[in-house]
Parts: structure tokens; sequence; C-alpha cells
């Protein structure tokens, strides 16, 4: 089976035009979208990263590089963008999404929420705070700048590596498992956000939709992964 995006365009990638799609032997047919941008994406990207830079102000630490979270995308998709802001460029990874926003585990998010106990992600502006060792391991407390995430910090919602993130789930069931409403990476996609995303600087997340593919959701007949 073609690996999808070719180890994620090497697990890091500047985004580029183009899509491909991939099917599982053994397994019933699948398609997998992909999520490979345009010049006119990646300045898309770059564009909202800034405005929200500049709306959180001095609130921010650092703003060197900023991090999009595109929910408008499906799980299958690589939809957190690290826009940097000094070089002008993007790469792109896989992130969950929670399990109160997608109930049916269809690979999209249905809606946000704020609400304690939702198991949902919240839109709007976080601030990436500091490390701290939590139940998935090392993780980036988050706190929100908005009223949509206002709850975040109680919420216990952040940025945390997890199994059920890597891209090896995409390969065998057509999409990610999902969080409790946090950012949940691949442990190596997520050594990234660590040294790159966190410390003070902007995480952003809504229903963007740039580069939406415009295939149907992959249908399985086998189990679901949580």
């Amino acid at each position: 089976m073609a690996r999808i995006l070719a180890k994620t365009m090497e697990r890091r990638t500047v985004l580029k035009a183009g899509a491909v799609a991939c099917a599982a032997l053994a397994l019933p047919a699948r398609v997998f979208a992909q999520a490979f941008t345009s010049n006119e994406q990646e300045r898309q990207i770059l564009d909202i990263a800034r405005r929200e830079v500049e709306r959180a102000g001095n609130t921010l630490w650092r703003k060197d590089i900023a991090g999009v979270a595109d929910f408008g995308l499906p799980s299958w998709m690589p939809r957190l963008h690290f826009a940097n802001l000094e070089a002008g460029t993007v790469r792109s990874f896989l992130v969950a999404h929670g399990t109160g926003l997608d109930p049916e585990h269809s690979g999209y998010l249905q809606h946000f929420s704020n609400e304690p106990g939702s198991n949902a992600t919240s839109r709007g502006s976080y601030i990436t705070w500091e490390w701290y060792q939590g139940k998935y391991g090392t993780s980036i407390r988050l706190g929100g700048l908005d009223a949509d995430n206002s709850n975040s910090l109680p919420r216990a919602i952040v940025m945390h590596p997890a199994w059920y993130a890597e891209e090896n789930m995409v390969e065998k069931w057509g999409k990610l498992g999902r969080s409790n409403g946090c950012f949940a990476m691949g442990p190596e996609d997520f050594n990234e956000a660590l040294w790159h995303l966190s410390g003070g600087r902007l995480l952003f997340a809504d229903k963007l939709g740039i580069g939406a593919p415009a295939l149907p959701t992959p249908s399985f007949a086998l189990a679901q992964p949580h």
C-alpha cells in the first residue's frame, strides 16, 4: 500500500500542489484524500496566521511561527499547519480532534464546543505555554484567548503525543483516532510542536476547509479505532 503522503511528504513538508488516492490490500476498498496544497492555499494559511498573531498582539511571547489547525479538513489529511511567518513557508502535520464533535467517527469535525465534559475541540486562538508531564508524556499547556475557548485550561485542553494520531492509523483505518478535545499528534510529529510551536506562540483552530477534498468520506466494514 502506498504510504500516505509519501511518509506525510517525508513527515514534514513544505506544502505543494496535487492529490493522490491509494487503496489497501486485503482490506475493504477505501479512498485516502491527500493534503498537498497549492501556492494559493499556502498563502491563505500564512495570511490567517499573520491575522491571528496580530489580533493576539502582545499576549504572545513569540511571533515567528504560528499553528493553524484547519478542522474543515478530515483527520486523514495533514491539517495542522506550522506557518513560518519569517521564512514565508508552511509545513503540515496530522492532528486528531475530539470525540464529542465527531460522535459517528466519520473523520470529520461536526462542530466545536467550549463546554466542560463535552470532549470536544474548541475553536479560536490559543497561546502555547510550558511543557509538562501528563498522561501522554511531555505535553504543551494551552491558554484560550477567545470566548469560544475560554475553558481550555480548566478542561485540560492541551497539545500532546498519542498513538492514535500516528500515520499508521490512517494507513490501517483511513482516519485518525479521536482525543478528548486535545490537539493530539503522532509522537514524532509532536516533537516538532515541542521545538517550534511551544513557548508562547499562537495556535489557531477553526473550520477553514483550505484544500478540502472533493472525494467522499471513506467507509469501512471493520471496527473503528477510538
